[in-house]
């Protein structure tokens, strides 16, 4: 005679339903949408999600520059990663890269006018569909709890990344 025993997701650490459907949400709309806006994006001006991402960076960075491990955090890239994205944007002419005065290893990436104007050309698709695909499903009162969680979440996420880097 077998008998079985239920073990309860408190004895386990597993995550109770609520907790579930919460943490499987954030990961299946984060995924769709970054789906969603990158092939948006890659039909109509050629450049993936990523890419764009780094460009915007770029635009809003003092002097249109920064430093390479400071993109890579930016974006939510490796440093190999954001590496290899920088290397097929400097070959389109879209950035260039600047060695950093104060440490020889470290360098930075610096917009170009023809990544400024790849830019300005792509923004438009990305707020429509952050438009259309995520904000117009809220009401502006769940945009505000929604910010507010996300301001109190990301600090503790931030800082067990450890994103500190040199020049």
């Amino acid at each position: 005679m077998s008998t079985t025993t239920t073990i309860s997701p408190a004895e386990t650490g597993a995550l109770e339903e609520r907790e579930l459907l919460a943490w499987r949400g954030l990961l299946r709309v984060h995924a769709s949408l970054s789906k969603a806006l990158d092939q948006q994006l890659e039909r109509e001006h050629g450049l993936p999600l990523t890419s764009y991402e780094v460009l915007l960076y770029l635009a809003e960075a003092d002097g249109r520059k920064m430093r390479m491990c400071d993109l890579a955090a930016s974006v939510i890239l490796s440093r190999s990663g954001l590496t290899r994205l920088v290397d097929r944007l400097e070959r389109d002419g879209l950035l260039v890269r600047e060695s950093c005065a104060s440490d020889a290893r470290g360098a930075f990436a610096k917009l170009t006018p023809a990544g400024e104007e790849k830019l300005i050309a792509a923004r438009a698709t990305h707020l429509a569909g952050v438009r259309s695909l995520f904000l117009g499903h809220l009401s502006p009162e769940e945009l505000d709890v929604l910010g507010g969680i996300w301001a109190r979440v990301l600090p503790g996420a931030k800082g067990a990344a450890g994103d500190d880097c040199g020049c």
